[in-house]
């Protein structure tokens, strides 16, 4: 009888066992599925005062579903599901008013500058705390939209010729800097010393990707031989795609989306 008891015990051990394995593997995997959507973004927590409507909108839009998990990417995006369509229809979609959208195209110029600057004068000279600004990101100004790993995998500094060695773009600045209230500050995160991707994206700024930016990009890089993976341009392509940086809502073509934008009531600025 004891022997038999040993054995039934044995046996619910291992069960128990297999079930603990069960759930750290369905755990590792909703972890996978969740970085495959890129799901998680920094919330904007430097929305000013009576933004309620922009509130409402980064918090939809910090669930909306970013597909980062492709394996290959074609030249001319068809389908919605290619990409971020849930996101784009929020942007499309917003209710809140003034609504601008800034083509910026040139890494090196005063494009982060001019977003701050108006977002600053919409909301605390002309009063609108809601206002939302775009950033319909192409050209070189595209390389701050890719995340280190590329960065470091591609060289990507050398296409700014060294000028810049890691996305310097994407750096936040002090945590004690962060005061909403502070916007008089001349150092504090309304200054110049905010003008980053991360900064403005936690202020409610949102950066479109371009499709056909990461093509050309990735057939340049593919021509040139930095392949270190010998991966073709499509495959290429799914990697950069992969590879934007949070809370970004990927477009099928900037260019062509602006129209869209421009529909939907968005002022357009370059």
């Amino acid at each position: 009888m004891s022997d038999r008891n040993g054995l039934m015990g044995r046996r619910e051990a291992l069960k128990n066992m297999m079930l603990g394995l069960g759930a750290g593997l369905a755990a590792v995997g909703a972890g996978h599925v969740a970085w495959a959507s890129g799901m998680s973004s920094a919330p904007a927590d430097l929305l000013p005062a009576g933004a309620v409507t922009l509130k409402e909108l980064s918090n939809r839009l910090e669930k909306a579903p970013r597909r980062r998990d492709f394996k290959t990417v074609p030249m001319i995006l068809t389908d919605p599901s290619q990409w971020d369509e849930k996101a784009l229809n929020e942007l499309l979609q917003y209710a809140g008013a003034p609504k601008q959208v800034w083509d910026n195209t040139d890494l090196e110029g005063p494009w982060l500058k001019l977003m701050r600057n108006s977002m600053n004068v919409q909301i605390w000279s002309f009063k609108h705390p809601n206002f939302l600004a775009l950033s319909a990101t192409h050209g070189t100004a595209h390389l701050a939209l890719y995340d280190d790993f590329l960065w470091d995998k591609y060289q990507l500094s050398k296409l700014t010729k060294d000028k810049y060695q890691t996305n310097v773009f994407i750096k936040d600045v002090p945590t004690d800097q962060d005061n909403p209230a502070d916007f008089e500050n001349p150092d504090g995160v309304f200054s110049p010393r905010g003008d980053s991707v991360a900064v403005l994206q936690k202020r409610g700024a949102v950066f479109l990707a371009c499709h056909n930016g990461i093509w050309e990009l990735t057939l340049s890089l593919h021509q040139k031989g930095v392949n270190p993976d010998r991966l073709t341009h499509a495959q290429m392509t799914a990697e950069f795609t992969n590879h934007l940086i949070p809370g970004v809502v990927l477009t099928p073509g900037i260019v062509g989306t602006l129209p869209e934008l421009m529909l939907a009531g968005y002022q357009y600025a370059k």
